[in-house]
């Protein structure tokens, strides 16, 4: 796939748009967009999530079994996660290009 077709008229706006919306989580572009957070996929953040609650659940045992005289043990620090651009959407979903957006990006001028 060459990106010289768009220029040349052999790529249609639509089909490029098509395929740039598809790219891969790992793709430079999505890397671009969505920084840190396109490393993390659903997944990751439920494995996260359950092993945070994993320490919490024995930092609670520990507490409650612990001597009496002990010092209290410090609270477990959740993993560190990817900075979201908007915490109302912990996965950092985005609003999908349009073709145009996409032109307006591969146009000469938008280099200048």
């Amino acid at each position: 796939m060459d990106l010289l077709d768009w220029y040349r008229e052999r790529l249609s706006s639509r089909r490029l748009a098509v395929l740039v919306q598809h790219m891969p989580r790992d793709s430079a572009l999505a890397r671009e967009l969505h920084g840190e957070a396109a490393d993390w996929s659903v997944t990751d953040h439920l494995l996260a999530h359950a092993v945070d609650q994993l320490a919490e659940a024995n930092w609670m045992f520990a507490m409650v079994n612990r001597d009496e005289e002990a010092d209290p043990l410090d609270h477990p620090e959740p993993i560190p996660r990817p900075a979201t651009p908007d915490a109302a959407d912990p996965v950092g979903r985005r609003e999908p290009l349009l073709a145009t957006g996409v032109a307006a990006f591969l146009s000469p001028s938008a280099a200048l």
